[in-house]
């Protein structure tokens, strides 16, 4: 990689073709899963080395829960498992983990799970990671509205002063910078209802990929595109 390349601060990255990948080898969908995870772990570390400061997965959304039940189920198993070793690679790597989406419909020790991992996790000064889980760009909007509806009604903002700096204050990523590069693997073409407000001026890079087999090879590609871009900003070119 040149030594002169920019980095993006903040990627997203859409994990797509776990199941697809297992498929191929003939195993179940859940091994897919499984060896995603590990993934993750992999591209966690790569990315801060490389000076991304925000790293951000799209690991379970609302839709998600339409899948057969034995899925859903053993995803939730590996979600359980990946916080018990995130807790442990966050403190070696220093990661500051923050989940973004609707936890209400999580079970409670998930939820529980997640408290303590943020508690742990929020004075790192390592990278910013967060994970999209029960998460759906739509389903954040609405939620957001719904808060912001709440405050004006009981008085305490004019619908007046509601502006996209106060909306998104209301979001799950309120402080973050919005993406300046989506990642997404195994060959789709489509957000897929994933931060649907932050990613109004983020570079899209699509790779054939399948997550499991996404390396650090793979991350220095999308980041190469990702230079040869001629960002622009209200058609102006940024500096």
């Amino acid at each position: 990689m040149a030594e002169d390349m920019k980095i993006p601060r903040h990627v997203a990255i859409i994990l797509d073709g776990n199941g697809r990948w297992a498929k191929a080898r003939h195993m179940p969908r859940n091994y897919g899963h499984a060896q995603g995870a590990k993934t993750v772990e992999l591209i966690c570390e790569e990315a801060y080395k490389m000076g991304i400061q925000y790293l951000t997965v799209y690991a379970f959304s609302t839709e998600n829960w339409n899948r057969p039940k034995e899925e859903v189920d053993a995803l939730m198993k590996l979600l359980r498992d990946y916080m018990k070793n995130c807790l442990k690679t966050a403190e070696k790597n220093r990661m500051c983990i923050r989940v973004l989406g609707d936890k209400s419909r999580l079970d409670e020790d998930i939820r529980n799970r997640i408290a303590e991992l943020e508690e742990a996790t929020k004075d790192n000064d390592g990278l910013r990671f967060q994970i999209a889980i029960n998460y759906g760009g739509r389903d954040e909007i609405v939620r957001a509205a719904g808060k912001l509806a709440r405050k004006a009604a009981a008085g305490e903002i004019a619908p007046d002063r509601i502006s996209e700096d106060v909306l998104e204050g209301f979001l799950d990523t309120a402080g973050l910078p919005d993406p300046d590069l989506l990642i997404r693997t195994c060959g789709e073409q489509r957000i897929s209802n994933f931060l649907l407000w932050q990613l109004a001026y983020t570079e899209f890079y699509f790779t054939p990929v399948p997550w499991p087999d996404f390396t650090k090879e793979e991350l220095v590609k999308a980041v190469e595109a990702y230079n040869h871009r001629d960002r622009r900003y209200g058609g102006l070119k940024e500096e």
